[in-house]
């Protein structure tokens, strides 16, 4: 950690230079002999991905920034926030510090946190950051976070783990792949703490990861506006029961959850599906990576357009619907559509359809944009139809 970028005026200058060209940059000479113009680009780069993601850290003088590869990995505020709600008890230890933004929340809702990091430099990078955000109850410990919990008799309420998926350069789709492997040393984290919460990608299975981990309690499926972040695994030692499937949904002020059980969803039976009506309600992804699709038409009183359209319709607008609702105001067949159509611009959406969204904006000549939306589905009766309608919500 060179701490000569923390100087007043190379911190200006990386205000001053936020919008430029890196690798223009990067071909120039530093204004500064203690520092190199990768230095330089790096401290630029990585606090210009942070301004939406970690509006706090970027907004925060003399932050110093690490690689983009730290930021890019590091969870947002909303998703770090929405965690810290999770965690159980006075003490916790994040296993996978990181750049500490989950941490810095986790200090909000508990006495101490143990931040454990393999990479030193890292390590001095979010202590030097935490002491300047006010979190002042992390201890930092540069080590191996298993083998150190394997020779210590500290013990904790909840320990947090965010397990690499990428294995030398690899990408991995189990748990038992990860590193560290958080299935193998699962009863050693059970042994250490009454509570673990484990974050894995959303590209991660549901099923898949309940076969592999124990005492699992919930499953949280987090989404920032529309966009499935992570999965998160709640793991209580002393639980034998069914876990709980959360959906979240955040925004910039607002939350908004469905939750449900596995078994629920597949004792639903629906027998009958039904073509649009007033209004069209298409679920967050949250939903729809937890596969809460015959649960959505139960608790919200809609119907489900098709059994693999999952697009929902009603007479009646849902004000607590999670998700995008639409005011419908046409309904034709594709091959009607195809016919007549005479809309140059619109937003278009395909669930269950088989073109893309770039094969028919080519096919129909339609540019993107407007205020309208075109959603191109699969409707009862294997029926192939487009939707015309205005978004609500």
């Amino acid at each position: 950690m060179n701490k000569n970028i923390l100087d007043t005026d190379v911190q200006k200058f990386i205000n001053d230079h936020l919008n430029d060209d890196i690798n223009k940059l990067l071909l120039g000479k530093s204004p500064f002999p203690d520092l190199t113009t990768r230095d330089l680009a790096q401290q630029i780069d990585s606090k210009k991905r942070s301004e939406k993601k970690l509006p706090l850290w970027f907004n925060t003088p003399d932050i110093f920034f690490p690689p983009k590869l730290n930021v890019e990995q590091a969870s947002s505020e909303l998703t770090a926030a929405y965690k810290s709600k999770l965690i159980k008890g006075s003490t916790l230890a994040d296993l996978t510090g990181g750049f500490g933004v989950d941490d810095y929340f986790f200090s909000k809702s508990t006495d101490k946190v143990y931040h454990f990091e393999l990479n030193e430099e890292l390590s001095e990078i979010t202590k030097h950051n935490s002491t300047l955000l006010g979190a002042s109850n992390i201890e930092f410990i540069v080590a191996d976070s298993i083998e150190y919990l394997k020779n210590s008799s500290l013990t904790f309420n909840t320990i947090y783990v965010d397990p690499a998926r990428r294995v030398q350069s690899k990408k991995v789709f189990l748990l038992k792949d990860t590193e560290p492997d958080v299935v193998s040393n699962l009863s050693l984290l059970q042994q250490k703490s009454e509570r673990i919460i484990i974050k894995t990608s959303p590209l991660f299975d549901i099923q898949s990861g309940l076969n592999e981990l124990q005492n699992v309690s919930e499953v949280h499926v987090v989404s920032l506006k529309n966009d499935c972040k992570e999965l998160l695994w709640v793991i209580d030692k002393e639980f034998n029961g069914e876990p709980e499937i959360i959906c979240a949904a955040l925004g910039n002020s607002i939350e908004q959850e469905f939750k449900f059980k596995l078994s629920e969803e597949r004792e639903i039976s629906l027998n009958t599906y039904a073509a649009p009506s007033n209004y069209l309600f298409e679920p967050d992804v949250a939903l729809l990576k937890a596969g809460a699709f015959k649960s959505v038409a139960l608790k919200y009183n809609v119907s489900k357009l098709h059994q693999h359209t999952h697009l929902y319709t009603s007479e009646n607008i849902c004000p607590n619907f999670i998700g995008r609702t639409f005011e419908v105001k046409n309904v034709f067949s594709y091959k009607q559509f195809a016919k007549e159509n005479s809309l140059k611009k619109a937003n278009i959406i395909c669930r269950n359809f088989p073109l893309s969204p770039e094969e028919l904006k080519k096919k129909h000549k339609i540019q993107d944009g407007g205020e309208g939306f075109l959603i191109f589905c699969t409707c009862t009766k294997n029926e192939l139809i487009v939707v015309q309608g205005i978004r609500l919500t």
